[in-house]
């Protein structure tokens, strides 16, 4: 498994960017674009008290993109070689048709530019109440804990159930829940399994929980910035962290392990019978891989020594351990959740390929 920051490292940058947010409602007809000479670029925004200007990051950029239906790599090309034109097309398109957007900053840069509808579900309110009940887990241990740019994410293994899935190799049960404040996916909580033989952590993608970042409408003006205060950046659901309470103990029961260490098991009779450089083009086609990336799945099965599924699926979790960036390792730790789904005549392709 991908390691990452220690708990309470994690637990001091929440804390310090905490203090340093701050979400706007910003009707799109008080934005205005500017790229530098340099290349960067940032967002002016008419307040009652003045205008403020935010530099913006690359998701930033991406997200005015896609709303504003401009191809990112044109948009790229527009900043890098006719600045004034790409200024010109993001103001003319947000001020065609005015809307009220949620503009969310951190350490002074527009980090996320999203629907007035996004509902707030924050790393730091999230973790305070999560951290209590994913501690009172039976001998629990965290064993990566990450903050990204676009993700947090709490995996945590209790060793009190765990299965031997063949002689000498054991899965303890887990959770992972991640969560993105910047429009990068859900809130999820899913079953995590740990393998102790080379510490590979699996993300099960059956009993999983997700809750969309989707809300009511916001009480904004639509002729002027509403800023939120730190009041009404608390917890709204207290039935939904509940509902996270009782998905977590549901993720590392006895029943849930129980299920995913047989389709672990079963994995093991599927032969992979063809070339196995055949068999991880397949998988790098099927779930979109780069070449440096099957590169190392395909070492990763062959320094195994198990040409089976069970061994592809442990080359594809044991490959996570490689990746520098963490969301695409996590990425790689669910793909081999994915893969314990395939139907038979998925496996079969696999198996068979040549």
């Amino acid at each position: 498994m991908k390691n990452g920051r220690s708990l309470v490292a994690l637990a001091t940058e929440l804390e310090r960017q905490l203090a340093s947010k701050r979400d706007m409602i910003v009707p799109t007809g008080l934005m205005h674009h500017e790229t530098a000479a340099d290349g960067s670029t940032r967002i002016r925004v008419e307040t009652p008290d003045g205008m403020k200007t935010y530099p913006t990051t690359e998701l930033f950029r991406r997200q005015v993109a896609d709303k504003l239906k401009i191809p990112f790599a044109y948009f790229e090309r527009m900043r890098n070689e006719q600045a004034p034109l790409l200024d010109r097309n993001v103001d003319t398109w947000l001020h065609h048709e005015p809307e009220l957007r949620m503009v969310r900053t951190l350490d002074g840069q527009a980090r996320a530019f999203l629907s007035d509808r996004y509902r707030r579900l924050d790393n730091y309110d999230l973790c305070e109440h999560v951290l209590p009940m994913l501690q009172r887990l039976p001998d629990a241990r965290f064993e990566s804990t990450e903050l990204t740019p676009t993700r947090l994410y709490l995996k945590v293994v209790t060793p009190r159930v765990q299965i031997e899935i063949q002689p000498g190799d054991i899965v303890q049960a887990g959770v992972v829940i991640s969560n993105s404040e910047v429009g990068q996916g859900t809130l999820s909580v899913q079953p995590l399994v740990y393998r102790l033989i080379c510490r590979n952590g699996l993300i099960a993608a059956d009993r999983a929980m997700r809750k969309t970042h989707v809300g009511r409408m916001s009480d904004a003006s639509s002729d002027e910035v509403t800023v939120f205060r730190d009041d009404t950046l608390q917890a709204e659901d207290k039935a939904f962290f509940l509902k996270v309470r009782d998905v977590v103990e549901a993720a590392v029961s006895e029943a849930t392990f129980q299920q995913i260490a047989e389709k672990m098991r079963r994995t093991m009779g599927i032969r992979l019978k063809g070339d196995p450089v055949r068999t991880i083009e397949v998988v790098g086609t099927r779930y979109l891989l780069n070449e440096g990336e099957r590169s190392g799945l395909l070492r990763h099965l062959i320094e195994g020594g198990d040409l089976s599924a069970y061994g592809l699926v442990n080359a594809v979790t044991h490959f996570a351990q490689d990746v520098d960036d963490y969301d695409r390792a996590t990425e790689f730790e669910a793909l081999g959740g994915r893969l314990l789904e395939q139907s038979k005549a998925e496996w079969d392709t696999l198996a068979e390929a040549a």
